[in-house]
């Protein structure tokens, strides 16, 4: 019997440590496609970066054909992208107290709903494609008016703004713009 438990210990690790490798390997292949980036702000004293993970569009139709409009988008690639401040901010006339979120939109052909989260999320969507926000745990939404782009992006870019005070997320033709105050 003690063989027995020996060959089954043995396998059920061999099977985790392939697992894990795989895993790794899966997830450094999807960072090559979609590259992770960091920007960062100051803005009256406070210290601001976002963490995010930036698709290419290859050629596809985005807002509308990849990312459905109506529905929860991570605002990003792989991990659910992260907001953090230093202190407390105004946007959309309401208070984001200093911290770490997700963020995250709900893209819209006129206007997107952007969505600061409390939960921080492993991975920005289930198995099955769905996005792993709660509800529950979001902090403050704001919806802005989408603007057209003189050009097309290839690469989805999160940037801040200075002149206008804003955070910046274009993708496509696409562009959305978040102030800051």
């Amino acid at each position: 019997m003690n063989k027995t438990l020996k060959k089954v210990a043995i396998g059920v690790g061999l099977l985790v440590v392939a697992l894990f490798v795989a895993y790794k390997v899966l997830q450094s292949q999807t960072k090559k496609a979609s590259p992770e980036a960091t920007v960062t702000y100051q803005k009256d004293g406070a210290d601001i970066s976002v963490f995010y993970c930036r698709p290419s569009k290859k050629g596809r139709e985005i807002f509308g054909g990849l990312i459905p409009f109506g529905q929860v988008w991570r605002t990003g690639a792989n991990e659910a992208t992260t907001f953090t401040t230093s202190k407390a901010l105004t946007i959309g006339g309401k208070t984001l107290p200093a911290g770490k979120y997700t963020l995250w939109t709900i893209p819209n052909k006129d206007n997107w709903k952007v969505i600061f989260n409390n939960q921080q999320y492993d991975w920005g969507v289930s198995w099955g494609g769905v996005a792993s926000r709660e509800a529950t745990a979001d902090v403050l939404e704001v919806e802005v008016p989408v603007q057209t782009l003189p050009s097309s992006q290839e690469m989805f870019t999160i940037s801040f703004d200075a002149a206008t005070s804003a955070m910046l997320l274009a993708w496509d033709t696409t562009g959305v713009s978040v102030p800051l105050q």
